[in-house]
């Protein structure tokens, strides 16, 4: 049993009783519960008061408040076999047989991570389910397989977002038990895990969390999901180690080998040390004592290097964060779409600086947000590693109007640009579920609340959201309708249609090349020379000995290249003779020096 003492930290209720079952089976209906008498302590913590019966090596247990008869889950609940407003069941994390003792990590220099959600990443939507297509991704030759959230939330189906139990993995998707086969299949296979975590807000349904204490606070601006985290008021203190012990278990219990913080800048913290500052210092610990690199990564739109700068430095020490900038110049060059904060990359100039500096906004002026934003990256000091880049990922299509992924929007070739460009640099790179081979599902926004009222509410602020961005809000699906969440699904069977094997194939081509030309992969920033043409439409990239050269535009140019190179990859109608390079519509070459 993970928690035997069953100590639940309370500082509001004047009385707490522990109520407890044995478990019977599937029904959460099993008769009156033995209760015991809960004593607390001066920090707030209740204890029994007397032995817990011995009902069996697993138990269903509540939490009954000041008389109530109804039993809150455990805030530290490990499973919730009957969903989020039901009673928690024990879990022994050590009940599981691992067969990774000769796992000892990856670094994130010179990775490739693949995002995806296990609702939608398989038909049965499962952890599984998911371990059936691992050989695939082993194929493909990415390093990193990354689960959007998976702790428990209300409903069946949800983004992961709304989680409110954050140390129970969802019973839909296999519960504890199921995750950790994932984990250790993925091990098996070479591939490490990393764990999106949400500590930012908590889910609007089946979130208890306050009847016990001060888990949250309200502020002059909370976040964009409600009241915020209370990181520094009064009662902080337990909230933060509530953050912290959940980080520790992905590592410990789970054999997690990294963690994506969900929207760091939501997190408000005025403290001396930042929580941000408290979860590196404590995963270098673990890292120490486990013995295997534990990366943490961000999310942030604030372009604040302080995230990424070691503790020595003055920084919060993290491993790396999400560059939206990447993905928005990059969007921009192959769609020609300006709408919204996709204005401030109109020009070549944007991609550019990204592959040159990292931010392209970097105390420049914003024009979608008015004002100034981000502040410069130390190029000399700063591996381009630390930054996560993409063409796609969970936000970029479900946060549009229908849920539209690149595929889309663009044809073949630009799509197979797409790759290159993203796959080929020395940035940490991420692909999305199915990108790899043009997927034409799309992957909308999709809930199951079981509040009708909060469902049309968050529909009303979508909705919001997409006017902002000059978007069509007509054709902007239901996210209740369980038909949103089926559309969501990836179609495996898309991969028998020549279109999708010759871009899956390129895919692959283009991370051996990762692999075979350190010039690629050279984290410094100052090992790049980018020249680009805003009216002809083309850029190049010289890395080292490795030329890259993109035609954007769709008429056929000519360019000089630095030296006379052998052609490693090409994209559409390419021609060199000597140092002059012909690109024709929608085309790029990759070259090594001759």
């Amino acid at each position: 049993m993970s928690r035997p003492d069953f100590a639940v930290w309370g500082p509001r209720p004047k009385e707490l009783v522990l109520a407890v079952w044995p478990v019977t089976g599937d029904d959460p209906e099993s008769g009156p519960p033995v209760t015991v008498t809960m004593n607390r302590d001066d920090d707030g913590w209740w204890h029994p008061a007397e032995p817990v019966p011995d009902l069996g090596p697993e138990v269903d247990y509540g939490y009954l408040l000041d008389g109530s008869q109804v039993p809150l889950p455990d805030p530290r609940s490990r499973r919730q076999p009957y969903g989020v407003h039901a009673r928690s069941r024990t879990f022994d994390p050590a009940g599981y047989p691992w067969s990774d003792e000769q796992w000892y990590g990856r670094q994130l220099a010179g990775g490739v991570i693949y995002e995806l959600h296990v609702g939608t990443f398989t038909r049965d939507g499962t952890l599984v389910a998911a371990i059936e297509r691992l050989d695939h991704l082993v194929e493909l030759g990415v390093d990193f397989v990354e689960l959007m959230p998976v702790n428990a939330f209300d409903g069946h189906h949800n983004w992961g977002y709304d989680g409110v139990l954050w140390y129970a993995v969802q019973e839909a998707y296999g519960g504890p038990r199921g995750y950790q086969q994932f984990v250790d299949a993925c091990h098996q296979r070479g591939l490490a895990v990393i764990q999106d975590v949400v500590y930012n807000h908590l889910g609007p349904l089946g979130n208890y969390l306050p009847q016990f204490g001060p888990y949250l606070v309200e502020t002059a601006s909370n976040t964009g999901w409600g009241s915020a985290i209370n990181l520094d008021a009064e009662g902080s203190d337990e909230v933060r180690r509530y953050i912290l012990d959940n980080a520790a278990m992905w590592f410990r219990d789970f054999h997690v080998d990294g963690l994506r913080l969900d929207a760091v800048h939501a997190l408000q913290d005025d403290r001396a040390v930042n929580i941000l500052e408290d979860l590196a210092i404590e995963a270098g610990v673990l890292s120490a004592s486990l013995g295997r690199p534990l990366p943490l990564i961000a999310e942030s739109d604030l372009n604040d290097p302080r995230l990424i700068t070691a503790r020595e430095g003055g920084g919060y020490g993290l491993t790396a964060q999400w560059n939206d900038d990447f993905h928005h110049a990059l969007y921009v060059s192959l769609t020609g779409d300006t709408s919204g904060y996709y204005g401030d990359y109109d020009s070549l100039a944007a991609l550019s600086k990204v592959l040159s500096s990292g931010f392209y906004l970097d105390g420049t002026r914003s024009r979608f947000r008015g004002r100034t934003h981000g502040h410069p990256l130390d190029t000399i000091r700063t591996p381009t590693w630390r930054l996560v880049v993409y063409s796609d990922n969970h936000d970029q299509i479900g946060n549009r109007a229908a849920g539209e992924r690149l595929s889309f929007m663009v044809d073949h070739q630009q799509l197979a640009i797409a790759a290159l460009v993203t796959l080929l640099n020395p940035f940490t790179t991420m692909i999305f579920m199915g990108e790899e081979w043009g997927a034409r599902t799309p992957w909308q926004f999709f809930s199951s609340y079981t509040e009708p009222e909060l469902a049309e509410q968050v529909a009303r602020g979508r909705m919001a959201e997409f006017a902002a961005m000059d978007w069509d809000t007509s054709a902007v699906p239901d996210p209740q309708d369980p038909e949103t969440f089926e559309r969501s699904k990836l179609d495996w069977a898309e991969l028998e249609t020549p279109s999708a094997i010759d871009l899956l194939e390129l895919n692959r081509r283009l991370l051996e090349l990762r692999r075979e030309y350190p010039d690629l992969t050279d984290p410094r920033f100052d090992q790049a020379a980018v020249s680009f043409d805003d009216e002809q439409h083309w850029l190049v990239v010289q890395r080292g000995n490795v030329i890259i050269a993109v035609n954007f535009g769709v008429e056929t140019i000519e360019i000089t290249l630095p030296f006379v190179v052998k052609s490693l990859l090409d994209i559409g109608e390419v021609s060199c003779t000597d140092e002059l390079a012909q690109l024709g519509p929608h085309s790029a070459l990759v070259g090594v020096r001759s």
